[in-house]
């Protein structure tokens, strides 16, 4: 057994021939400059790219794979140069029924262990996307179809940052996911928690308690990639032990879920589209304190404290902690000139993030901002919290 980094969910921008994936994504995102940037400058282990059932994009892998320094395997996952594992992953916008009679939409992500597989996944939801080249297009058929053509094609499906305002289960559709899957919530083996929660919000839901937590970066540039991520206690890099450790199987699990404070995520609190601000006032907030108006952005901790049916967040005995860390774009006075000289005196953010020394890090880049970044790691920097799409920040001090 080894303890391994992985970031599950990690768009493509474009194809290396330059077709539209990810239209909000970069440019550079494609599917062999996720690959090296896993390697060769973020540490990450095995990488969940959730674009590969666009044609497209599976071109791009075909063609990846022919230039011998990558390869499948019986076990599920493409290896990149012995050092990564890339799981095949879809992500699929779900049309949802609300307990209002509106349509509501959610964000599911599906992961395959071949490349034959998420072939016929693509085949079979041109059936029911418009655009199947492009990502996170919008599908008509609910989650609780689409949970069974994910498992016809031998992958698994995770609902995607669960909390958002915007197209997620608990934002936008519904209190409670047992509503969504019904009978089949038991297939549901893990959820996304996305930035602007964490673990100990998530687990003032009850339904939660047997679900694994995953923490992703939903990347949408090189730079973001492991901006929130999972260690993994597990034998080899496959999909099948990423699978075992989802599943808390023969001593493979999640160790730790780092992610963002949720304070700096998009959504954390209320916003006021009238003011054009976050609303920090008494928890929740479900109108504007300045305009009283209800034209507003809900946020994660405000929905969850309508939601929740727990008075507590004690955690099971399973759960793995949840580690704040703050990433190198985050901390004041990083800009991207000083972040390479960083990566190339110490090989990659996972290194910076946690294992190099204080006096190590000041040589590089000067006493104030190696004790920011000792800060991030310790959770001792003070956060503005962000809302209604805008991150939250550092507070210079």
């Amino acid at each position: 057994m080894y303890e391994i980094f992985a970031d599950l969910h990690i768009h493509i921008g474009r194809t290396k021939n330059n077709k539209p994936i990810k239209i909000t994504a970069a440019r550079s995102l494609n599917f062999e400059n996720i690959a090296k940037e896993c390697v060769e400058r973020k540490g990450i282990n095995i990488a969940g790219i959730i674009d590969c059932a666009s044609p497209y994009v599976i071109e791009d892998i075909e063609e990846f794979l022919k230039n011998g320094e990558a390869y499948e395997i019986e076990d599920g996952g493409i290896i990149y140069k012995d050092k990564l594992c890339i799981i095949l992953g879809s992500e699929i916008e779900t049309s949802e029924e609300r307990p209002d009679g509106k349509k509501g939409c959610a964000h599911n992500l599906c992961y395959f262990p071949h490349l034959k597989d998420i072939k016929a996944f693509s085949k079979e939801m041109e059936k029911h996307i418009s655009n199947i080249t492009l990502s996170s297009q919008r599908a008509d058929i609910s989650a609780y179809e689409l949970i069974d053509i994910v498992e016809k094609y031998n992958g698994i499906l995770i609902p995607a940052h669960v909390f958002t305002p915007h197209k997620s289960f608990y934002g936008h559709c519904t209190d409670r996911l047992e509503k969504i899957f019904r009978e089949k919530f038991k297939k549901v083996i893990a959820i996304e928690l996305g930035l602007s929660s964490d673990t100990y919000l998530a687990d003032q839901i009850s339904e939660l308690e047997n679900k694994t937590f995953l923490t992703n970066s939903d990347a949408h540039s090189l730079p973001k990639i492991a901006r929130e991520y999972n260690k993994l206690q597990i034998k080899d890099i496959s999909f099948k032990e990423f699978l075992k450790a989802l599943k808390n199987q023969d001593n493979r699990k999640i160790l730790c879920n780092y992610g963002l404070d949720p304070k700096l995520g998009k959504y954390h609190r209320t916003y006021c589209e009238i003011c054009d601000k976050t609303i920090e006032g008494k928890i929740p907030v479900t109108k504007c304190d300045t305009c009283d108006s209800k034209n507003i952005t809900m946020g994660v901790l405000d929905r969850i404290q309508i939601i929740k049916d727990k008075q507590s967040s004690r955690s099971p005995m399973f759960r793995p902690p949840y580690i704040y860390q703050i990433p190198l774009t985050f901390i004041p006075g990083l800009g991207a000139k000083t972040i390479e000289k960083l990566l190339n005196q110490f090989g990659t953010e996972m290194n910076i993030l946690h294992k190099i020394n204080l006096d190590d890090i000041e040589a590089v880049v000067g006493e104030k901002t190696a004790r920011d970044i000792m800060k991030g790691r310790e959770g001792k920097l003070k956060l503005e919290a962000g809302g209604g799409g805008i991150y939250g920040k550092v507070c210079n001090v």
